[in-house]
């Protein structure tokens, strides 16, 4: 049996993926994880539009997958081969993933086409999130593990940044992202579709994705509610402003203390028209926060959005980590790639500057070794943080200098500029419905 090594987390050498042990997946396995590539233009599966040639897979899981491009010089070529990588190397015992490239025949491409509009005619869209959007579904195996402040953090700190960025509170029961954001009042509504809370995030540096900006200490986010505007398809956003759309069941019930007794089947409805009834706009990023646990709305999710990735979030404690091994368990399952681990409340940082371990060591690292994804950040915990959730400023705006602050910058930066960057759009499958004869 082949041995999987484990990755260690303070050497800032160390390879992102280590594989997974098991024995080498079926070419349709394969093909069924290729299905969460979507075409940024065609807003498609590669699978579907018929871009996937040949997959195979040798006995020792080195995997190769063969794209027919719609054109050989497409400027999402490299786009759709890190997709493919990041979904296809997660998977069990895969060991090396390699992209080739083709172009499609005329009746390839003709075929393509007349799919997306297909999609475009009975479907425009299966839900209001772009397909240019990067989703990350944050997870944890058991309650109590920060798994919210994780999220709204971490988005807090992407939207300093200067991107735009979706905060979905999908724990129907326990939502708590309105008091950690400081928003009350209703979600508003215009021609026929729900409009997210806003709030502006300043940037001050206006440095490039990644670069964590300077601002005044314990500076708080502007917050207003209204319209989601709108930009141009392939527009870079403007960095003098960053901005978070919130929605949250805590904005359709009439108290935070009232309790819904829903079953799984109203849950996953729920989540269904957050995802199809709120005009979100273009977005960089949505945030989910995802309720603990392995239940309807966690697989409602991937077959609503595909091309969604996890960060699962545990504690130094062994008993979270044993269950955090679940939620990555039912990703995989479900063709849903963890993009990282994050150990939240690693120790407590005094405001004296004294640690102390509170919750035990090894947690984040030995679930990211059994899981086989990286361990991405390590989240010390500190007063601020919670004082922040309590009061609606969270850490990564308030005390962005402080250790936990400076840690959720950290976490951000290494998604944008390496885990799971942005979608530039260049345009290259889109110019062919112009060279089509109409249906």
């Amino acid at each position: 049996m082949r041995t999987v090594d484990t990755p260690n987390p303070d050497d800032p050498g160390a390879p992102v993926h280590q594989p997974v042990a098991g024995p080498p997946p079926a070419t349709d396995d394969v093909r069924g994880l290729l299905r969460g590539v979507i075409d940024p233009e065609l807003h498609a599966s590669i699978v579907d539009l018929g871009m996937v040639d040949d997959v195979t897979v040798t006995p020792e899981g080195a995997v190769t997958v063969k794209v027919a491009l719609t054109t050989a010089g497409c400027p999402l070529r490299a786009q759709i081969k890190r997709d493919i990588e990041s979904k296809v190397r997660g998977a069990p015992g895969v060991t090396d993933v390699k992209v080739a490239y083709g172009e499609m025949t005329a009746e390839q491409k003709t075929a393509a086409m007349q799919r997306a509009r297909w999609n475009a005619r009975e479907n425009a869209a299966p839900t209001e999130v772009p397909s240019t959007t990067r989703v990350l579904a944050v997870a944890s195996g058991k309650g109590g593990v920060g798994k919210s402040s994780v999220t709204v953090n971490l988005a807090a700190a992407l939207a300093a940044r200067g991107l735009t960025v979706g905060v979905l509170d999908a724990d129907i029961w326990g939502f708590s992202v309105p008091r950690m954001l400081g928003i009350e009042g209703r979600l508003g509504g215009t021609e026929g579709k729900i409009t997210p809370n806003v709030v502006k995030v300043p940037v001050i540096d206006g440095g490039p994705p990644g670069s964590v900006p300077e601002r005044e200490a314990g500076s708080v986010p502007e917050r207003e509610a209204g319209s989601v505007p709108e930009r141009e398809a392939g527009s870079v956003p403007e960095r003098e402003a960053g901005e978070l759309r919130v929605v949250s069941m805590g904005f359709l019930v009439d108290d935070e203390g009232t309790a819904l007794m829903w079953r799984g089947l109203i849950l996953t409805k729920a989540l269904e028209q957050f995802l199809t009834d709120v005009r979100w706009g273009d977005l960089d990023y949505l945030l989910i926060d995802m309720p603990p646990g392995t239940g309807d709305i966690q697989m409602g999710l991937a077959r609503m959005l595909p091309q969604a990735e996890m960060l699962v979030v545990t504690t130094p404690a062994r008993a979270a980590q044993k269950v955090a091994v679940r939620v990555a368990d039912m990703a995989r399952r479900s063709y849903m790639k963890v993009v990282g681990v994050v150990e939240n409340m690693t120790e407590l940082v005094l405001p004296d500057g004294s640690r102390h371990t509170v919750f035990g060591r090894g947690g984040g690292e030995a679930l990211a070794a059994e899981i086989g994804a990286p361990l991405v950040a390590r989240i010390p915990l500190e007063p601020s943080v919670s004082s922040g959730g309590d009061e609606g400023t969270p850490s990564a705006l308030a005390t962005p200098d402080s250790p936990a602050g400076s840690a959720f910058h950290e976490l951000a930066a290494r998604i944008v500029d390496d885990l799971l960057p942005p979608i530039e759009m260049s345009g290259c499958t889109a110019r062919l419905l112009d060279l089509l004869p109409p249906p």
